[in-house]
């Protein structure tokens, strides 16, 4: 009968830790699934970021491109303005020795 009462008390003592232990891990799993889900977040923000990344560096490139582009004309026309100077000089030169004649 001692055996079976001391059989007994061990098999309640391994149920109750075992108990512990079940809560134990279920609240290890808990927390690993809140981890798991800010992770899950975080890369969502991750991969937002890298997209609105990717959509600067697109508007950049064309930024860059209208500012090429602006430099070609500003290029084209100081060359204007630089021939139409030249040009009205010649002629100034050629009024004066008209008039001097």
């Amino acid at each position: 009968m001692e055996q079976e009462t001391m059989l007994k008390e061990i098999l309640n003592a391994l149920k109750v830790h075992s108990e512990s232990m079940d809560q134990k891990f279920k609240k290890v799993d808990e927390r690993l699934d809140r981890i798991e889900s800010r992770l899950d977040r975080m890369e969502n923000r991750m991969d937002q970021l890298e997209n609105r990344m990717d959509q600067m560096d697109t508007r950049l490139d064309r930024i860059e491109k209208k500012m090429d582009g602006f430099r070609i004309e500003l290029t084209e026309a100081q060359e204007t303005v630089e021939f139409v100077a030249v040009k009205t000089i010649q002629h100034e030169k050629k009024i004066r020795e008209l008039h001097q004649q």
